[in-house]
C-alpha cells in the first residue's frame, strides 16, 4: 500500500493511496474552520482528479464538530464530493462519545446521497474494507 502525502497542517493530514485510490484524512487534534475545510476540499478535488470513489476518515482524535463546519459540510463539501464521484466512506470513529454520535449522524445522513458508510474502531480494518469496494 503506497500513499502520497498531499497536504498537512497542525490539525489534519491528507494522503492519497495510489494503488487503491483512497482519499485518506487523519484528524490529529481538534480541527475546525479553514484548517479542516481546506483539507476536505483538496480531498474532494482528488476524487475528481484521480477518478477515486473511496474516502477514509481517521477521526480517532476528533471531538465535536462546530455547527458552522457541519453546515459548510452539508452545503458546500458534500454536494461537491458526491458530484465528483464519492461512493464509499470508511470512518475510524472518535474515541470520545460526543464525536462518535456526530459521526453516526453524518453516516446516516450521507446514505441518502448514495454514500455507503461503515464505522470502524481499527484503521487496518477500515482500509481493508475500502480496498474490497
Amino acid at each position: 500500500m503506497s500513499k502520497e502525502l498531499i497536504m498537512e497542517n497542525d490539525s489534519v493530514t491528507l494522503w492519497f493511496h495510489t494503488d487503491s485510490k483512497i482519499v485518506h484524512h487523519e484528524i490529529k487534534k481538534y480541527a475546525y474552520g479553514k484548517q479542516l475545510q481546506e483539507i476536505l476540499l483538496r480531498g474532494t478535488d482528488l476524487l475528481k482528479e484521480k477518478g477515486a470513489t473511496k474516502w477514509l476518515s481517521d477521526a480517532r482524535n476528533s471531538n465535536a464538530i462546530t455547527r458552522a463546519d457541519l453546515e459548510w459540510g452539508d452545503d458546500v463539501w458534500l454536494p461537491k464530493a458526491v458530484e465528483y464521484g464519492w461512493k464509499y466512506w470508511a470512518i475510524v470513529e472518535p474515541e470520545r462519545f460526543i464525536g462518535q454520535m456526530e459521526i453516526k449522524r453524518r453516516a446516516e445522513k450521507y446514505a441518502s446521497y448514495g454514500i455507503t458508510a461503515k464505522i470502524f474502531n481499527n484503521l487496518d480494518e477500515a482500509i481493508k474494507w475500502l480496498e474490497e469496494q
